[in-house]
């Protein structure tokens, strides 16, 4: 028979340690003595309609659901080291909140802390909105759709990674990223995808100055570019096709893009070579 605890406030230090095949409903884990890690090694908890005001409290949870919660400020670094757990309706406002888990979802979630989703792997989210500097860093297996992210020096190093129906603002997203589809999304910010190996963009807008450099077999199927995306693909492998123009290309190191009338093509001398064919069309 489960454990149901409701109604109560927790803020002892590990209150609730090692707790097991348990339902919290109506709780609050915060108050004067501060305490740390409430849930810390919890199993198979369901935590519902709950507030969460301590630092560090369920790391190491396994096969857990969050649901119509709120976690605080003042739950720094959430959730460590955890695995299969879902969140669901629930507002995060945790700095470092989800850091080295994986089977994690994520579901009609407000997320608001910096450095959210570092080195961790197989994560859904689903009807999200994120504002967080450095997000997803060093991230595998994200497969997101409805997500709005705000936030500079997001998912950089991701990988196996898929995206739908997103939108990105901020500088230096994507560097480094490698083996990443991105579909029907639009991403906006300074230097975006430098480095990048393996990029799929799909019917994507982007309106980025100085995107998509120094990447390594990049494609473009029916994208589009904003007038604030300026040389673009300096050093870059790119092949595929834009609507419409790009406002200037640079140096493009090889591949074939096809671009619409206006597109201005800049060659200059470089330390690379560049054999890249661009073919304007019209």
């Amino acid at each position: 028979m489960k454990n149901i605890i409701e109604g109560k406030t927790f803020e002892k230090e590990r209150s609730l340690y090692g707790l097991k095949d348990a339902e919290v409903r109506n709780c609050r884990f915060g108050g004067p003595e501060d305490g740390e890690s409430p849930l810390k090694e919890g199993r198979k908890l369901l935590l519902e309609d709950s507030e969460i005001a301590l630092r560090y409290p369920l790391w190491h949870l396994k096969e857990g659901t969050v649901r119509n919660c709120t976690l605080t400020d003042l739950a720094r670094a959430a959730l460590w080291y955890a695995e299969k757990v879902s969140f669901f309706d629930t507002k995060i406002l945790s700095v470092k909140f989800l850091r080295e888990c994986r089977d994690i979802a994520l579901e009609n979630v407000e997320i608001e802390g910096d450095e959210f989703g570092w080195k961790s792997s197989s994560i859904k989210v689903h009807n999200a909105t994120v504002k967080s500097m450095y997000s997803f860093l060093d991230t595998t297996k994200i497969e997101a759709k409805n997500m709005k992210l705000d936030g500079k020096y997001s998912l950089q190093y991701i990988s196996d990674s898929r995206f739908e129906n997103c939108s990105f603002v901020g500088r230096d997203a994507f560097w480094h990223a490698k083996d990443v589809t991105i579909v029907d999304s639009t991403l906006e910010g300074e230097y975006l995808a430098w480095y990048s190996e393996n990029l799929t963009l799909i019917r994507c807008r982007i309106n980025s100055h100085q995107p998509l450099c120094y990447c390594k077999n990049l494609k473009l199927v029916d994208c589009t570019f904003g007038e604030e995306s300026d040389l673009a693909f300096e050093n870059s492998e790119v092949n595929g096709n834009v609507i419409g123009p790009v406002p200037s290309i640079t140096n493009m190191a090889s591949g074939e893009v096809h671009v619409g009338k206006g597109t201005k093509i800049i060659d200059e001398p470089d330390v690379y070579e560049h054999h890249g064919l661009i073919v304007v069309e019209g």
